[in-house]
C-alpha cells in the first residue's frame, strides 16, 4: 500500500540555457548556468504487467504547479495559465494526453537521465495494512478515520496486458443503515494509452478519475483540451504581466509562431471495465 502523502519526486535541473527565441522559455527567470530543484508529491500509480512474459512497467502521476515562474520574488504566475504535470515511469517522463482517445496526437518519451543532472523517486509504504473485500469492514474503515487506498485491475485481453492502478481515497460515500453500499469517486489518476504500448513503456497517459462501488466492475473519466469561443479566447489570450511567449526579437519569430495559448479542460470520455477492485486500509496514526 503506497503512501502517497510521503511520496515523492525530485530533480535538480540541468544548467539553464537560454532559448534563443522566447525570453522566459520554461517560466525560469535566474541566470543562464543556474539549476534548480524541484520536489513535488505523487498522487496516483499504475502498473502494466505483460502477461506472458512477466514485465511490469511502473508509472506514476505527480501533484500539478499552476505554470508558475521559477524562482520569482514577484509576478509569480503565468497570466494565462495552465496546469502542468508531470506523467513518468522508472525511466522516462510520458506524454499526457490532450485529445480524446480516439485521435492521435504527438506523443514520445524522454530519458530521466538526459533531462535532469539527478533524480530521486521516493515510494513510501505502509508496511501493515490490510485489504478490504468486504462492504462492512471498508464502512468501519471509513468512519473510523483509517488511512485508505484503492487498487483497481483491468485487463487487455486483446494485447495480454494486465493494468493495476492504485490512488489514495480521497472522496468516499457510503449508506451503512440500509444495504451497507459504498462508492469511491476520486481523483486524478493515470491511464495508459495502450495504442502506443512497445513492450517496454507507454508514450503518452491519460489523466482520470475514477468511481468504484463494487468488486467487479470500474468506471474512469477521461480529462480533454476543449476549445474555448471567440469571447472567451479574447481574455484567455490576452497575457498579464511577464509573457512567456514575449519573443527576444520580434523581428525573428521560430516556426509556427505563436503557439497555443492554455485550452479549457474537462472530464468527458467514460472507459468502464469489468476489474478486480480492493480497498487498502492502515492505521492512522494518531
Amino acid at each position: 500500500m503506497i503512501d502517497f502523502s510521503r511520496s515523492t519526486f525530485t530533480w535538480h535541473s540541468l544548467p539553464w540555457t537560454p532559448d534563443p527565441y522566447y525570453r522566459w522559455t520554461g517560466g525560469f527567470v535566474g541566470e543562464p548556468g543556474q539549476a534548480y530543484h524541484v520536489r513535488f508529491g505523487l498522487e496516483a500509480s499504475c502498473e502494466v504487467r505483460d502477461e506472458s512474459s512477466g514485465h511490469v512497467r511502473k508509472m506514476f502521476l505527480g501533484a500539478p504547479c499552476r505554470s508558475e515562474y521559477t524562482i520569482a520574488s514577484r509576478n509569480m504566475f503565468q497570466i494565462p495559465s495552465g496546469e502542468w504535470r508531470m506523467a513518468f515511469s522508472d525511466e522516462s517522463q510520458l506524454s499526457i494526453a490532450r485529445r480524446p482517445s480516439n485521435e492521435s496526437e504527438e506523443a514520445s518519451t524522454r530519458k530521466l537521465s538526459e533531462i535532469y543532472q539527478s533524480y530521486k523517486v521516493d515510494v513510501r509504504s505502509h508496511e501493515n495494512f490490510s485489504e478490504l473485500t468486504d462492504i462492512g469492514e471498508i464502512c468501519d474503515a471509513t468512519l473510523n478515520g483509517d488511512l485508505l487506498n484503492a487498487r483497481s485491475t483491468y485487463r487487455d485481453a486483446d494485447r495480454g496486458l494486465s493494468i493495476s492502478v492504485e490512488y489514495p481515497v480521497d472522496v468516499m460515500n457510503l449508506n451503512v443503515e440500509d444495504n451497507k453500499q459504498f462508492q469511491v469517486c476520486t481523483g486524478p489518476i493515470m491511464l495508459p494509452d495502450l495504442r502506443t504500448w512497445d513492450g517496454n513503456d507507454v508514450k503518452r497517459v491519460f489523466q482520470a478519475q475514477v468511481a468504484i462501488s463494487a468488486f467487479d466492475w470500474v468506471e474512469f473519466i477521461l480529462l480533454r483540451e476543449i476549445n474555448a469561443s471567440d469571447a472567451d479566447r479574447e481574455w484567455l489570450d490576452k497575457p498579464r504581466g511577464r509573457d512567456r511567449l514575449e519573443l527576444r526579437d520580434p523581428n525573428n519569430p521560430p516556426p509556427n509562431y505563436p503557439p497555443a495559448r492554455p485550452r479549457p479542460t474537462v472530464y468527458n470520455e467514460v472507459w468502464e471495465f469489468e476489474a478486480t477492485n480492493v480497498v487498502l486500509r492502515a492505521d492512522n496514526p494518531v
